[in-house]
């Protein structure tokens, strides 16, 4: 990073996003923000993505003025309308045999903000997911692989994503959390802030893009 440009604060706990960050090279400092997200149903899902993703960065605008603050938001949609987090594993099975042989579309919604500038960036991307065509025990087999209960929509891609997803279209990374391509050239033109040597990235077996 250049020695002039400014620091990167990271407006969420996410260990993924972190991670994301960290396998593309950038250095962010975490400080989850504070609020409570909103789930207006009055809004359109990729209203409401933005919207929580500036909620997050404006939280931290005060505390953090000369830094770009990042904030985001994830949500998984079918049918225009967002899958939240499921309140048990019989929910998280429905979820998933919802989506089976179907596509369906990931927003996320991301805001870069340096306060002591005034200059507010935001954006929301959008990829569209395809899974297979899933029997209830493949389902229950990949239930009792992961957590499925604190991930919207009931499924992780980035945990054993190869078992239910069949394709995408868009951004690898905005399925796992974080558009890194779009992020990335918003971070270089505007904030000047560039990658360094990325950290060797974990194992994951990402799915054959479009199908």
């Amino acid at each position: 990073m250049d020695p002039a440009a400014p620091v990167l604060v990271l407006a969420s706990a996410s260990p993924r996003r972190r991670l994301l960050l960290q396998e593309s090279g950038y250095a962010a400092t975490v400080a989850p923000a504070p609020i409570e997200e909103s789930s207006d149903p009055a809004l359109t899902v990729p209203e409401l993505v933005l919207l929580n993703a500036q909620l997050k960065s404006a939280a931290l605008w005060k505390d953090h003025p000369r830094a770009v603050v990042l904030g985001t938001d994830t949500l998984v949609c079918r049918d225009g309308r967002a899958l939240g987090k499921p309140a048990d594993l019989a929910e998280a099975a429905r979820m998933i045999g919802s989506l089976a042989g179907r596509w369906h579309e990931v927003y996320s919604g991301v805001c870069l903000a340096l306060p002591s500038r005034g200059t507010v960036v935001c954006f929301v991307e959008e990829t569209r997911v395809r899974f297979h065509g899933l029997t209830a025990p493949q389902i229950d087999d990949y239930l009792r692989l992961i957590d499925p209960l604190d991930k919207a929509g009931g499924y992780a891609a980035q945990e054993h994503g190869e078992r239910i997803i069949a394709g995408h279209e868009g951004s690898w990374t905005n399925v796992l959390g974080l558009p890194m391509e779009r992020l990335a050239a918003v971070l270089a033109e505007t904030f000047g802030i560039v990658p360094q040597a990325p950290r060797a990235k974990e194992h994951r077996q990402d799915p054959t893009p479009g199908g």
